[in-house]
């Protein structure tokens, strides 16, 4: 997420950190490179302006010059400045309206309010238990309407159809009345979108905001949508009177301006981030620990919060004594390891919220870490016999073989995988005896070149 944003500035501020004195020159020079970051991450030029300027009047005063620790202090101005252009208050729902609280989604097509309206309604049963129902409007391609109603269905929230000839204003009066008598908490309304802003589309969803009144009303945008963003933010501010953003596709950008923009040209708060495909990745919004995780700092309570939700705990704490008590760690909790990494985005998105130590290349970590990558390891363990899963110091030539043929790949990949194991291990060991710094140690001794999980070769 945001690679080349957070890999710019992380070079930026490491060269500050832990310098005893801080000259002007080496901070004009350094206020230079964060520019640079900016503009290559494509952040709105009116955003870049407003950032660079507020950190050289800081950097140059008397809060970096005056510090016993220059350097740390810099990139505190840094972070606090990601802060304030991330953040524009209060980034919850507001759901406080007489049931069914309205949620209206705005965009352009294919900025993903569909699956948005989706994971909304996945969000809002898991975390805050509320009936949810989707409705498209979307009359000009029915297709819409079929796969929001396969996705409400997949994911146990009540849909309602239109018929055809029906306007968008009726079918949300409509939908509005059925929720009613369906006894619904929250109405998603998924409104229609066009490839490119028109005058059409923007008279449209301002009408059903008018039928509708609804209590949120959230501007859907691609995070890869670059400076085209703010013409699209700006355009559907001044049709509607926005409560939010919903930013998707962010686990495909490098870049990650459409953040730094789009919050800054609505003045509306960042509500959520669409995080993958699956209808669970929508990843509530948080200023403090997004510029964390874009400096590097990690995002230890967003970890925590997903190891909660996502974590076999039973499974956990059957290892963890098993552990403990000396038994060795085997291919079935391996297996158990990576079934919860893809159940979290992969090692990938582990890395990017766990604050790493400096001797750790977290790149190197998470080079080829994606969901095909951790389902081939998954198959060449279910390739295996169970006494191979128990006992693996018996593979034997002949048994990785069979293991390879089974599982539809090479000897080398089984070696990767037997190796992989044997790091594991000795990370569950350190972490036993050690807790957090010694997991973080066994962490470190997998970072070099094929030693993470599906490095080189698996990634084929």
């Amino acid at each position: 997420m945001f690679a080349t944003l957070s890999s710019r500035l992380k070079d930026v501020t490491n060269k500050l950190r832990g310098r005893g004195r801080i000259t002007e020159d080496n901070v004009r020079s350094v206020i230079r490179e964060v520019r640079q970051a900016l503009l290559e991450a494509d952040v709105a030029l009116p955003v870049v302006k407003s950032f660079v300027a507020d950190v050289r009047v800081r950097a140059l005063g008397t809060e970096v010059s005056g510090s016993l620790n220059p350097g740390q202090v810099f990139v505190k101005i840094i972070k606090s400045e990601l802060v304030r252009t991330l953040d524009a208050g209060d980034s919850g729902l507001n759901l406080k309206q007489q049931p069914p609280a309205i949620i209206l989604l705005a965009g352009l097509q294919g900025a993903g309010k569909t699956t948005t309206a989706a994971k909304l309604a996945v969000h809002l049963k898991d975390k805050q238990k509320k009936k949810t129902m989707l409705v498209s409007l979307d009359t000009r391609r029915p297709a819409a309407m079929q796969q929001l109603q396969t996705l409400a269905e997949s994911v146990g929230a009540e849909f309602m159809p239109f018929a055809e000839g029906e306007q968008p204003t009726e079918i949300a009066k409509k939908a509005i009345a059925e929720a009613k008598l369906k006894q619904v908490d929250v109405l998603v309304l998924d409104s229609a979108g066009r490839t490119r802003l028109d005058q059409e589309l923007l008279d449209e969803i301002a009408d059903v905001h008018k039928v509708a009144d609804p209590i949120e009303t959230l501007f859907v945008i691609d995070s890869m949508a670059g400076q085209d963003a703010v013409q699209v933010a700006n355009a559907f501010g001044d049709a509607l009177p926005l409560t939010g953003v919903v930013i998707t596709k962010v686990d495909g950008d490098a870049r990650g301006g459409a953040a730094l923009s789009v919050k800054s040209v609505t003045g509306k708060p960042i509500k959520f981030l669409g995080t993958g495909e699956k209808t669970a990745a929508l990843e509530a919004f948080d200023a403090e620990r997004m510029a964390s995780r874009i400096l590097g700092m990690g995002d230890v309570v967003g970890l925590v919060e997903e190891v909660e939700a996502k974590v076999d705990k039973e499974k956990a704490l059957k290892l963890a004594q098993k552990v403990k008590s000396g038994k060795s760690f085997d291919f079935n909790d391996l297996k158990d390891q990576l079934t919860q990494m893809m159940n979290m985005g992969g090692l990938a998105g582990l890395m990017e919220k766990m604050p790493l130590p400096g001797n750790i290349d977290a790149k190197a970590m998470q080079k080829g870490m994606d969901d095909k990558v951790l389902k081939r390891q998954v198959a060449l363990i279910d390739s295996m016999t169970p006494k191979e899963r128990r006992f693996p110091k018996m593979i034997n030539g002949s048994r990785k073989k069979r293991i390879a043929a089974g599982a539809g790949m090479a000897v080398p990949d089984v070696n990767r995988l037997i190796k992989q194991h044997l790091q594991m291990q000795k990370m569950m060991k350190k972490a036993s005896k050690g807790g957090l710094k010694g997991m973080m140690q066994g962490l470190g001794g997998m970072g070099g070149p094929g030693g993470g999980p599906g490095a080189g070769g698996f990634g084929r």
